[in-house]
C-alpha cells in the first residue's frame, strides 16, 4: 500500500528580517526538523521565530507560547488574533497537566433566537458576517492568565516582539497575498474605512504588511495588562465599533470576561496517555471516543488507508459526531456526561452496530445513551522547551479573518464565533455541524468548539504535542496523525503529511483530500455504501514528538505556511 503524502507548499529556509533577525543563524527551521533545546511549530515563519527567540532568551514553553500567540495576531490575521479565543493545554516537566479555556462568550444582551426572523427562520449571514456575530474576545485574558501562572520572563519581554512586528511590518507569503485579495471586498464593504489589509493595488508575495493601529493596541496591553484591552481606550474603541454596526458587546461584557482553568480530559490508547481539552470544546471527548472505539481492532494489521481501516475509522467518526450534537456544550450551563461518553463499555456498545460489510446510514444512527454505565481558519501551535515543559494551543476567529470587521482605530479583527452555537436546533453552522439544545445561545455562555490541542505521554514521559485548525475536521485530523504514529509506525512528519479523510455524521459522506486514496480503495468503499466527496486540504497539523537521542522532532504541515523553528 502506498502512503500518499499530501505536500502542498514546502517551506524553504527563509532568512529572518523580523525582530529576531540577529538570532536567525542560531535556529534550525523548516517543515521537518530535529533539535535538542527548544522548538516552536506554528502557522507562520515569523511567529515560530519569535517563539523560538523567547526560548533562546531563557523563557520557558509558556513564555514562548504567549509570544507566539501575540505574534500570530500580527502575522497571521486569517486566524491568529487578539479578538478571538482558544484553548491551551500545558504539561509541565514534572507531569502536571492544565487546560486553560479562553473561549469567547455570548454577550449578556445575546438571546436564544437572536439570529432568527419573526417566523423562526435563520437570517442568512447574520451569525457570520456582522458585528452581531462576535462573541466577547478571550485571547488577551487567556494569554495573560497563562503567563501569570506559569511564565518566567516579564510580560513586556514576551509581547514586545509582536509590537515590533506590527510597527515594522513583515513580508507576506504567496498564500497570504491570495487570502487578503480574496477578502478584499468583504474588508471594504464591512468597515467604515479601509483597514491595513486593503491597499490600492492587489497584494503579492513579499509585500510588507504594517499595522500601526494594532501596534498601539498591543502597547496598551503591554503597559496595562488586561486593562489595556478590556478597559481604557481599547475598550472604548470596541464599544464604538459595536455601536456603528449594531453589535451587542458592552463595557460590562469586556470588564467581566475571565478565562477558566479546567481539568483536561484524559484517556489512554495502546499504553499511551492522552490529554486534551474538555467542554466547551468537543474536540477532546471526540478524540478519546474515536481512539477508544477503534482500540479493540487490529488497525496495524489492516494497514494505512485500506478499505478496512477507513471503514472502521469513519464509522467511529460517525458515532462520535452524533453524540456531539446531542450532549456537548458549555459545562457551566449544562451537565455534560464527559466521563460516561469516554467510558470503554459505552464505546464498545456504540460500535456494537458496526457492520464490517456495509456503511451505517446516518439517518438511522442517533446519539447513544451514555448514562447506561468552527472556516476552517483556526490555527494551532505547539511548543516544547529544553526542560520538557510543553504547550499545545489552538486559537481562532472562526471564519477566515473572522467576520472581516476591524475595530476602527484598534487594528484587530473581530471574531464570528456566535455561529458556533446552534442558532436553531438542527440547523447546520458554516461547517455543516448540526447541534441541539445543549449548544443553544444563552447570555454569558461559551459556544461549543471542535478545537483539539493535545499532549501525549509514553511511560509518563512527554511523547507528542499536536493540534490542528480545520473546524469540524480538527479532531479527526488529530486522530489520524496519532494512529499514523502509534499503529502504522510513521515518523511525525510523515504522519502529519499523509493524506486525510473526514466524516461528521451529517452530512452523510466521507470528505477525502483529492487524489489521496487509491481508486480501488475508493471503489471498495463505494461498494459498502459510502458517498465520497473530494475536497482540498483537511486540517493543518503542527506537531512535536520526542525521538531517540533526547531530540525533539518538529513537523510543520505543508498544507499551509507552517514552519518549525528550534535550536
Amino acid at each position: 500500500m502506498i502512503r500518499f503524502l499530501f505536500l502542498f507548499e514546502c517551506v524553504a529556509l527563509i532568512s529572518c528580517n523580523t525582530p529576531s533577525a540577529g538570532l536567525s543563524d542560531k535556529f534550525v527551521e523548516g517543515s521537518d526538523i530535529r533539535v535538542k533545546n527548544g522548538l516552536v511549530v506554528s502557522a507562520h515563519p515569523e511567529s515560530s521565530r519569535i517563539g523560538a527567540a523567547i526560548l533562546l532568551k531563557g523563557g520557558n514553553a509558556i513564555d514562548a507560547a504567549a509570544a507566539t500567540e501575540f505574534a500570530l495576531a500580527v502575522c497571521y490575521p486569517e486566524a491568529g488574533n487578539i479578538g478571538g479565543g482558544g484553548f491551551m493545554v500545558i504539561r509541565m516537566a514534572d507531569g502536571r497537566v492544565d487546560v486553560l479555556d479562553y473561549r469567547e462568550k455570548t454577550p449578556f444582551n445575546g438571546s436564544r433566537n437572536m439570529f432568527l426572523d419573526e417566523a423562526g427562520n435563520v437570517l442568512e449571514g447574520l451569525s457570520t458576517n456582522t458585528h452581531l456575530a462576535s462573541g466577547v474576545p478571550g485571547t488577551v485574558e487567556g494569554v495573560i492568565t497563562a503567563h501569570e501562572k506559569y511564565g518566567k520572563l516579564s510580560f513586556s519581554e514576551i509581547i514586545q516582539p509582536a509590537i515590533d512586528l506590527a510597527e515594522k511590518g513583515f513580508p507576506i507569503t504567496e498564500n497570504q497575498a491570495s487570502s487578503l485579495n480574496s477578502a478584499r471586498k468583504a474588508f471594504i464593504s464591512r468597515n467604515s474605512k479601509w483597514p491595513a489589509f486593503v491597499r490600492d493595488s492587489l497584494w503579492k508575495a513579499g509585500d510588507i504588511l504594517r499595522q500601526p493601529d494594532l501596534a498601539e493596541t498591543l502597547k496598551r496591553i503591554r503597559d496595562n495588562g488586561r486593562e489595556g484591552f478590556y478597559g481604557g481606550k481599547t475598550a472604548e474603541l470596541i464599544i464604538k465599533e459595536m455601536k456603528r454596526g449594531n453589535g451587542i458587546i458592552s463595557e460590562n461584557d469586556l470588564k467581566n470576561y475571565r478565562a477558566v482553568w479546567r481539568k483536561p480530559v484524559k484517556g489512554s490508547y495502546r499504553d499511551y496517555n492522552i490529554y486534551s481539552v474538555p467542554p466547551p470544546s468537543s474536540g477532546g471527548i471526540i478524540l478519546l471516543q474515536l481512539l477508544g472505539m477503534i482500540e479493540d481492532y487490529p488497525v496495524a494489521e489492516y494497514g494505512f488507508h485500506t478499505p478496512q481501516t477507513i471503514h472502521l475509522m469513519v464509522e467511529a467518526e460517525r458515532r462520535a459526531f452524533a453524540d456531539r450534537a446531542e450532549f456537548l456544550g458549555d459545562p457551566d450551563y449544562i451537565s455534560v456526561p464527559a466521563k460516561e461518553l469516554i467510558n470503554h463499555e459505552y464505546l464498545k456498545e456504540r460500535m456494537s452496530s458496526f457492520d464490517e460489510e456495509r456503511a451505517t446510514s446516518s439517518s438511522q444512527l442517533k446519539h447513544g445513551n451514555p448514562f447506561q454505565g468552527e472556516s476552517e481558519e483556526t490555527t494551532h501551535y505547539s511548543v516544547v522547551d529544553a526542560m520538557g515543559n510543553a504547550v499545545a494551543t489552538t486559537t481562532t476567529l472562526n471564519g477566515s479573518f473572522g467576520n472581516s470587521i476591524v475595530v476602527d482605530g484598534a487594528g484587530f479583527l473581530l471574531n464570528n464565533q456566535m455561529d458556533d452555537f446552534s442558532v436553531k436546533p438542527g440547523f447546520p453552522n458554516m461547517y455543516g455541524l448540526v447541534g441541539g439544545e445543549a449548544n443553544s445561545i444563552q447570555p454569558g455562555k461559551r459556544m461549543l468548539s471542535s478545537m483539539t490541542p493535545t499532549i501525549i505521554e509514553k511511560d509518563d514521559r512527554l511523547f507528542m504535542v499536536l493540534g490542528s485548525p480545520g473546524g469540524s475536521t480538527i479532531p479527526t485530523s488529530v486522530f489520524q496523525v496519532i494512529v499514523n504514529v502509534i499503529d502504522f509506525g510513521m515518523d511525525i512528519f510523515e504522519a502529519v503529511s499523509s493524506s486525510r479523510f473526514h466524516h461528521q455524521w451529517l452530512p452523510d459522506n466521507i470528505s477525502v483530500e483529492s487524489n489521496s486514496i487509491e481508486l480501488t480503495v475508493q471503489e471498495h468503499l463505494q461498494s459498502l455504501g459510502y458517498d465520497l466527496v473530494n475536497r482540498g486540504a483537511i486540517g493543518r497539523v503542527n506537531a512535536i514528538m520526542a525521538v531517540p537521542g533526547g531530540l525533539l522532532a518538529g513537523a510543520a504541515d505543508t498544507r499551509g505556511n507552517n514552519v518549525a523553528t528550534g535550536f
